[in-house]
């Protein structure tokens, strides 16, 4: 079967991409081997969000006292309950995607595993398809670490977590990152007593120090015991649970159940790469240039695969960056964007662009203003002042370099620096601009007039 594209993966990024090209009309064959809408939908963002949302309302009716507000009897939880409201947020979502991928007149739909056998060349079950141009969003997976008596236990991961619909009595998390914090909390919420048993120094490692600490103590203020620089994990079997040591001479966590995650690998060891010609690195990434060619120039790579980000808004800017060179002549670059991302515990994480550690690294003349949420009269009045904001700004240019808000709505009122930043404003603007009173980003304007030197 000859076609102008073959796209395989049909997550966020390839979907967006056969719906344009089926505007241009050209005949494209999307591929998909498991479920559309890729981890997003699936395993991801959605149903994991649709969970912090349930853990949230628990967690704000065993306050309802602090609100004046009284109920009768205990807190409960129905996992089942609380599973199939997240299965139904996810199944909405996918059959959208396939009704819309349906109504493409121009486009293939194939269920099964897509592996080259030649450059252009690609076979599905006992289909061989073919094309002129390929793009690949396949997606990753959790990274299953080789550590002592792990064959012996059963685990989790990120997707297997979906699938639970009972209550750890004891939920382990190997893991100190963005994804084992989001299920830390949420399950502490949900009323599993959770440990987090983390390797290194500190939480989230790619944050700041103070973020860092700042997280720790929201998790253990709920009871949620953190363990880090864990030099020797390890796992047996003890009945029906789990014995998980973290250091020596220290005695191990026993859980009902373990969750590992400690990273992501992309999903690019079985599709025959080899044969096209196409470049990973060590880790498996696809090797891309800056408008994500592979090392075989009629081969895309897009999202997780790609290692140029690990999120469903950076795959979905991999397909308009695809599309716009290709469609509209409109020479967009994965350099142009700014990275930008949240950590969903609550009060939420907002992140934009360079940490203040970057920054020190970089010798860079760099002005800082920060406050804590105590001093946020929304955050007061909401009754949730854990937290802070905090601004980095060049000292020559007056451009925002980045941006942390950690606090209520740190999710959303990151975006009213990150548009700034976009827009290479100086931060005059932001300082200048009137905010909505009361909120937490009205705050904003003020910090950025109250920079000092970054010490």
């Amino acid at each position: 079967m000859k076609f102008d594209a073959i796209i395989v993966g049909a997550g966020q990024a390839g979907p967006p991409l056969a719906a344009r090209f089926d505007e241009a009309g050209m005949r494209v064959a999307l591929v998909e081997r498991k479920l559309v809408g890729g981890t997003c939908v699936n395993t991801g963002c959605m149903p994991t969000k649709a969970m912090v949302a349930s853990a949230y309302a628990a967690h704000l009716a065993r306050r309802a006292a602090d609100y004046g507000v009284t109920l009768a009897g205990r807190v409960g939880i129905d996992m089942q309950a609380v599973k199939a409201r997240k299965d139904k947020v996810s199944n909405d979502a996918r059959g959208n995607l396939e009704d819309w991928i349906g109504g493409m007149a121009n486009v293939t739909f194939y269920r099964g595993h897509a592996r080259f056998e030649s450059p252009h060349d690609m076979r599905v079950g006992e289909e061989l398809l073919s094309a002129d141009k390929i793009f690949l969003n396949v997606g990753g997976r959790a990274s299953i670490p080789d550590l002592p008596g792990i064959e012996q236990i059963d685990y989790l991961t990120n997707s297997s977590m979906m699938d639970l619909d009972v209550l750890p009595r004891h939920l382990v998390i190997v893991g100190g990152s963005y994804i084992s914090l989001e299920f830390a909390q949420m399950f502490r919420r949900f009323g599993s007593e959770v440990t987090v048993i983390e390797k290194g120094a500190r939480l989230i490692a790619r944050e700041d120090e103070d973020v860092s600490a700042a997280i720790k103590d929201i998790l253990e203020n709920e009871r949620i015991r953190v363990e880090l620089d864990a030099t020797d994990i390890r796992f047996e079997r003890r009945g029906g649970d789990v014995a998980v040591a973290f250091r020596v001479g220290e005695a191990p966590v026993v859980g009902s159940h373990v969750l590992l995650a400690v990273g992501r690998q992309p999903n690019t060891d079985d599709l025959g790469l080899e044969k096209a010609g196409v470049r990973t690195d060590k880790r498996g990434y696809i090797e891309v240039d800056d408008e994500l060619r592979s090392s075989a120039p009629h081969i895309w790579a897009m999202g997780d695969c790609n290692g140029k980000g690990a999120f469903t808004h950076t795959s979905y800017n991999d397909f308009e960056i695809v599309a716009a060179n290709l469609l509209d002549n409109d020479p967009r670059r994965v350099s142009d964007r700014i990275q930008a991302y949240a950590l969903y515990i609550d009060p939420p994480l907002g992140r934009a662009g360079i940490t203040e550690a970057e920054l020190r690294r970089s010798g860079r003349q760099v002005l800082v203003a920060q406050r804590p949420m105590t001093r946020v009269g929304r955050a007061i009045e909401k009754g949730e002042t854990q937290g802070f904001m905090k601004i980095l700004v060049d000292a020559q240019t007056r451009q925002i370099l980045g941006c942390s808000v950690l606090g209520p709505g740190g999710d959303e009122a990151i975006h009213s620096v990150l548009d700034l930043m976009y827009a290479k404003a100086p931060v005059s603007t932001l300082q200048r601009a009137v905010h909505i009173h009361p909120n937490v980003a009205e705050l904003l304007p003020t910090i950025a007039g109250e920079l000092k030197p970054l010490a």
